[in-house]
C-alpha cells in the first residue's frame, strides 16, 4: 500500500483539517467521559448539521442517498481528521450511520433507502442493534426471539440484551427467528422495527464503570410490517453478517488508542515529581508505554489494511475480525497501562477535582472489561481468523 496522499486526497485532508478548525466544538480531552448520551447527542445537533450540509457525515455514501460519492479512502481520511482533533461523534451516529446504513445500502429496498437513509443522515433517528439475547451472545444465531406471520405483519416476542442506547433509539436493527426448523443459521429473518411499537419495553442496565450505554429489551406481541424486512426472509443472517463487518471494520480508533497513551506519558512526565522514583528513572514504566505506543501503531496499520481493501472494492472479513481482536485487547492494555501510570489516583471517579485526566482513565479500565465481548467475544474472532484466514478446521 501507498501510504502517501494522492494530490487530490491531501487537497481533501486539507480542507476537513481546516473546516473542523474552524467549526468544530472545542472540547478538553476527556470531555465525552463528562455527560450522559442524551446530553451529548442534545449537544452535537449543531455541529453534525454543519457536517450533514457538507455530506461529510458519510462521504462514500452514493450523492442519490445524500452521500458525497468520494472514495472509501477520502471516507478513511475524513475519519482520521475527526478522530486527530477529537472532534466530536456522539455513538449515536455509529449504529445509524455505520452499521444501519451501509446494510439498508446493499441489501434494501429502494423504499426502505428513500425513506431510511436521509432520516439517519439528518439525525432524527437514532438506531440499536437487536442483536444480542440472554442465551445467545456469542453464539448468536442460537436467539430465540420468534416471529409469526400474521397477515402482512409479524408478531414478534422474545428478549434481547446489551442493547446500546436502544433507551434513546426510535429505531431498532432486530434479528428474530421465522423458521424454528431450518437450521439455526437459515430461519431468521433481519427486521427493522419502530422502537414506539406497542410491547416494545425498555429497561435499563448500569455497567460497573456507571455507563447507562445498555439496555434489555423486552418484546412482547410487537407487530412489525412485512415490508420492514431487509433482505429475504429466513436469509437475515447474510444481512446480519454485513452489518457484523461493518461494526468490526470501526471499532475501535488507532489513533484514539495512541492520543491516549500520548496523554499518559504527557501526564508522567508534567507529575514525575509525584513518584518516589521520577519517570526518568522507572525504566520498567517507560518501556510499558513505549510497547504502547508501538502497539497503537501497529493498530493504525492494521486500519490502513482495511481501507486498502475497501478501496480494491472487496469487504474485509477475517481482517476485520483481525482488526476488532488485536484494537480491544490492545485498548485493555492502554487501559492497564494508565492505571499503572496514576496509581492511587487512577481510582478516582469522575467529578472528583482531584481525578487526573477528568477521570476517564478508570473509566476505561472499567469499561474495557466488555472490549473483548462486544460485538463478537475474541474467541470468536479467533475462530473465524483460523478458519477464513488461515483455512484451518473447524473443532467437532
Amino acid at each position: 500500500m501507498d501510504f502517501r496522499d494522492t494530490p487530490q486526497e491531501a487537497a481533501f485532508r486539507q480542507e476537513v483539517r481546516e473546516f473542523i478548525a474552524n467549526e468544530a466544538p472545542k472540547l478538553e480531552p476527556g470531555a465525552e467521559f463528562a455527560g450522559d448520551y442524551a446530553e451529548q447527542f442534545a449537544a452535537s445537533q449543531g455541529w453534525f448539521k454543519k457536517l450533514g450540509e457538507r455530506r461529510w457525515l458519510v462521504p462514500a455514501w452514493p450523492k442519490e442517498y445524500g452521500g458525497a460519492g468520494m472514495t472509501v479512502t477520502e471516507q478513511f481520511l475524513f475519519n482520521e481528521e475527526m478522530a486527530i482533533a477529537r472532534a466530536p461523534r456522539p455513538l449515536h451516529m455509529i449504529i445509524g450511520v455505520g452499521m444501519a446504513g451501509p446494510t439498508i445500502i446493499v441489501h434494501g429496498t429502494e423504499e426502505q433507502k428513500k425513506y431510511f437513509l436521509p432520516r439517519i443522515l439528518a439525525g432524527e433517528d437514532i438506531w440499536c442493534q437487536g442483536y444480542s439475547e440472554p442465551e445467545a451472545g456469542s453464539d448468536l444465531a442460537s436467539l430465540r426471539t420468534r416471529a409469526v406471520r400474521d397477515g402482512d405483519d409479524y408478531v414478534v416476542n422474545g428478549q434481547k440484551i446489551w442493547t446500546s442506547i436502544a433507551h434513546l433509539a426510535r429505531w431498532m436493527i432486530l434479528l428474530a427467528r421465522t423458521d424454528p426448523d431450518a437450521p439455526k443459521h437459515k430461519g431468521i429473518t433481519y427486521f427493522l422495527m419502530d422502537m414506539k411499537s406497542p410491547g416494545v419495553e425498555t429497561r435499563p442496565l448500569t455497567n460497573m464503570a456507571g455507563g447507562r450505554e445498555f439496555s434489555e429489551v423486552f418484546l412482547e406481541n410487537v407487530r412489525i410490517p412485512k415490508s420492514n424486512i431487509i433482505g429475504e426472509e429466513n436469509r437475515g443472517w447474510y444481512s446480519a453478517v454485513t452489518t457484523l463487518d461493518f461494526e468490526r471494520s470501526a471499532i475501535g480508533s488507532a489513533v484514539g488508542m495512541r492520543q491516549s497513551v500520548e496523554d499518559l506519558v504527557r501526564y508522567a512526565r508534567e507529575h514525575s515529581a509525584d513518584w518516589t522514583s521520577t519517570l526518568a528513572e522507572n525504566a520498567v514504566l517507560r518501556y510499558e508505554l513505549a510497547d504502547r505506543l508501538v502497539e497503537a501503531e501497529v493498530g493504525r496499520m492494521l486500519s490502513y489494511r482495511i481501507v486498502s481493501l475497501q478501496g480494491k472494492g472487496l469487504i474485509p472479513n477475517y481482517e476485520a475480525s483481525i482488526v476488532k481482536l488485536y484494537n480491544m485487547e490492545l485498548n485493555q492494555r492502554i487501559a492497564r497501562t494508565g492505571m499503572h501510570v496514576l496509581g492511587m489516583y487512577g481510582q478516582l471517579e469522575r467529578g472528583s477535582k482531584w481525578a487526573p485526566l477528568r477521570g476517564r482513565i478508570r473509566y476505561s479500565y472499567l469499561r474495557s472489561i466488555g472490549s473483548t465481548i462486544e460485538g463478537g467475544t475474541s474467541e470468536i474472532q479467533r475462530n473465524i481468523i483460523a478458519t477464513r484466514g488461515l483455512n484451518l478446521p473447524r473443532g467437532d
